[in-house]
Formats: structure tokens, C-alpha cells, sequence
């Protein structure tokens, strides 16, 4: 299962430079674990990380200037830090295994001449099999849309950082005419007709470009949850849906889908989920005459059962959390913000407990991702697992690990909780 080693933000919104974890040029860093929290008070930009994932995740999916509109965003000029002038920039670096080679893709955007955002450099680089040290090769590399991009699993060219980021134009601008503009057996010179969608998004559609092709589908698996409970609660039409999407409200679809597919262990998983949340019995499913499967809920200590659309928001968020990490084919990534909302705090320790159980299982998982401001939450969590989120006097915000402060990591292997020392004080840096 892949998995994001480091993630960097610049210049998006409070977050003017903020990484999370190890990135290709940081390898002393530690990487961001399986399950990973960022915590902080309120105002500090948790909900501006959860948004760069999201963001990305729209600038795959509909081109950047729409993204920059999306989600009441409000465009570009309110995305880019405050003063600021310079480009929203994101750097991934991830693995597609545990023993693959990382793969770092760096994405720039601003705005053009006519005050539209657009993708004004995009690169992907790994090193190649067997290099330990020096420069990582680049496969892909584009500014304003045109560039070079270099066929199969292998291949690439090792250029200057400092020329790359001086002169990208010249670079490729020599690389081509050595080549005569001409396309070789391992290149393919690139010159996308729209500078505002992503070059991974039309490459990776390609056959011949495996590289930026796995790249894509990791993004486009990402499974960012914006669950309500009231979505959760209607009652959508007929017909089996794979994946829960992001509001919930195709819960149902996905309950049908289980249950014809994996009939035998969809029973399993509804008696483990029932046993998980307190106060159920049992659950199970009605069909309607049109079709549609509704979920029946057996309360203890009550005759008739309850429907979805009865069940209270916790409930219902409880059971949507855990069918979604009973998911046949999980996502690669999962955000999840503030899951506690809604929830009986001694529930927190389970679900946080469920996470970790799910991102580190042997049939590998997705990589968990949540933010919360939920100190019995935070209980749960080991140091390597959390990142405290403060704003420095310039009103942009940082980010530290809890495990960077010895006497923190000392308290907890003591037998204090985390969520504890955070309600004291002790994870912020004064």
C-alpha cells in the first residue's frame, strides 16, 4: 500500500512553509507514521491541512483554477498566503510500498498575465535502482505546460537544483535541442494544450508513463471525509456503490454493495461493527419494494429495531467510520477531520485504537490522517504520531512533533496520557 512519507505546504493560506514529516532533501527526518494527528487550538490551520490534501486532490480532478473556486475556496487570491507574492507550492514524497524507491512530485501554481491560476512547473523525480546518495532523477518535469517527460519505469535526467530552480526554460530548452526536438526511444517531449489542468492528470492516463500513471491513481484513491450524519440518513436510489464518498449519503448503496458481494462476510462485519458500538445489539438489513437496503439497528433492551434515520449521530458516525475501514479495497489514504465530533469521549480511545489497528494491518491498509482538538483522542496516540499546530506572532502558522520534545516523550513513558500533557500545556512551544 502506498504511503506519504513527507508533505510540504507554501504559501496556502496560514500555512505560508509548513512539512510534516521527510521529504527527499530531509532524510535525517523521521517519516509521518501510519496513523498521524494534527492537533492544535482552534484558529491555527487544522482545517487548512485537511484543505491542501483536498485541494490537490481537486487540482487532479477538475484543473486548478476550479479547484481554486471549489469547496467556497473563493480563488486563488484568498488561497495564497496573506502578502505573500510568490506561487502555492506542494511537495509530495511517497512510496507506492514499503520497499519501493520514493517518488517526489512538486507542484507549483500562480497566477498568469490575465490573473488565472495555472500550473506554472509540475516535476516528478526517483531515484534510480540502486543510487543511494546524490541527486534523485527526474521523469517528469514541466513549466507553463511544455516539458520533457521519460517513458517506462526507468529513466530520467540528473540535473542542478540550483539550475532547476533558476532556469528550468533554458534546461529543457538545451535537453530538446540536443535532441533535435526530437523524441527518443526513452523521451517524450510534452506540450499540454491547457497550462491549468495537470500534466499527471493527462500523462497518467498513458500506457507508456507506468510512473506518473501510479502517481495519479495514489492521488485519485484519496478518500477525504466531509461526513454529515443527516446525509447519512437518506435514502438514496437503488443500486450498488463500491466506496462510501465523502458526505455519506450513499451510505445505504454501500451496504447494498457488500452485502451482494461479499455476502458471507458482510454478516461478520456487521456483528463486529454492532459489537463496537455500545448499546447495540445487533445490526441488519430490510429491503425496500424498490429495492433499496435500509439499515436496522437492534437496540438493547428494546423489542423493535431502529432505522438509520432514527439513530443518532453518533451512532451513525461510528458505523460509517468502521464500514469504511472494512472497505475490501481501502483507500491509500484517509483524512478524517475532527472524527471525535458527535461522540461519547471514552468512545475516542477505541476509534483512535481502530485507526491504528487498520492503517498498521498486515493487509495493508490505508494511511490515516485525522486533525482534532479532542485531548481524550490525543490520549491515544503515541508522540511519533502527533503534530501540534501553533501560529507564530507573524499570524502564520508551524508545526512540531510531540516527539521532538524529550521531557514530553519522557512523561508519556512514564504512563501519562498525551491528550493529558496537551490539556496542561506541555506540547506547545513557548
Amino acid at each position: 500500500m502506498a504511503k506519504i512519507e513527507g508533505f510540504k505546504i507554501r504559501n496556502f493560506q496560514a500555512l505560508k512553509e509548513v512539512t510534516l514529516g521527510r521529504l527527499w532533501n530531509q532524510r535525517h527526518q523521521l517519516p509521518l507514521t501510519p496513523l498521524t494527528a494534527v492537533i492544535g487550538r482552534n484558529g491555527v490551520g487544522k482545517s487548512t491541512i485537511f484543505d491542501a490534501f483536498g485541494f490537490l486532490a481537486d487540482c487532479l480532478r477538475f484543473g486548478v483554477e476550479e479547484a481554486c473556486d471549489a469547496r467556497g475556496r473563493g480563488g486563488f487570491e484568498r488561497l495564497r498566503s496573506q502578502g505573500e507574492r510568490g506561487p502555492i507550492e506542494f511537495e509530495v514524497y511517497y512510496k507506492e510500498d514499503g520497499n519501493a524507491r520514493p517518488i517526489t512530485y512538486e507542484l507549483s501554481i500562480d497566477l498568469d498575465n490575465t490573473g488565472r491560476p495555472f500550473v506554472a512547473r509540475e516535476r516528478l523525480r526517483q531515484r534510480r535502482k540502486g543510487q543511494k546518495t546524490g541527486w534523485p532523477f527526474s521523469f517528469l518535469i514541466l513549466e507553463n505546460g511544455s516539458g520533457l517527460a521519460w517513458k517506462g519505469d526507468e529513466g530520467g535526467s540528473q540535473i542542478d537544483e540550483g539550475e532547476f530552480d533558476l532556469n528550468i526554460s533554458d534546461f529543457l530548452d538545451s535537453i530538446i535541442s540536443n535532441k533535435s526536438g526530437e523524441e527518443t526511444k526513452e523521451t517524450e517531449v510534452v506540450e499540454l494544450e491547457d497550462n491549468r489542468k495537470l500534466g499527471i492528470a493527462t500523462l497518467g492516463a498513458l500506457k507508456q508513463h507506468p510512473r506518473i500513471a501510479a502517481f495519479r491513481r495514489f492521488i485519485e484513491g484519496w478518500y477525504l471525509s466531509y461526513f454529515t450524519p443527516d446525509a447519512a440518513r437518506s435514502l438514496p436510489l437503488a443500486g450498488p456503490q463500491k466506496h462510501l464518498n465523502m458526505h455519506g449519503d450513499n451510505l445505504g448503496n454501500v451496504v447494498q454493495f457488500m452485502e451482494r458481494e461479499h455476502p458471507r462476510k458482510f454478516q461478520g462485519i456487521l456483528r463486529e461493527i454492532a459489537s463496537k458500538i455500545p448499546g447495540i445489539d445487533r445490526i441488519e438489513t430490510e429491503r425496500t419494494n424498490d429495492g433499496r437496503l435500509l439499515l436496522r439497528f437492534n437496540d438493547k433492551g428494546f423489542e423493535d429495531p431502529f432505522f438509520a434515520q432514527q439513530m443518532s449521530d453518533g451512532t451513525l458516525k461510528v458505523f460509517a467510520y468502521l464500514l469504511l475501514l472494512e472497505d475490501p479495497s481501502p483507500p491509500p489514504f484517509l483524512c478524517i477531520e475532527e472524527p471525535e465530533n458527535g461522540l461519547y469521549h471514552k468512545l475516542l480511545s477505541s476509534l483512535a485504537k481502530e485507526f491504528r489497528e487498520h492503517a498498521t494491518g498486515r493487509k495493508g491498509g490505508s494511511q490515516v490522517f485525522i486533525t482534532t482538538h479532542q485531548p481524550y483522542l490525543v490520549d491515544a496516540m503515541e508522540p511519533e504520531e502527533v503534530w501540534i499546530l501553533q501560529k507564530r506572532e507573524d499570524g502564520f502558522s508551524y508545526v512540531h512533533r510531540a516527539s521532538e520534545n524529550e521531557v514530553v516523550k519522557a512523561m508519556v513513558e512514564e504512563g501519562l496520557p498525551l491528550g493529558g500533557l496537551w490539556y496542561s500545556d506541555y506540547l506547545d512551544e513557548r
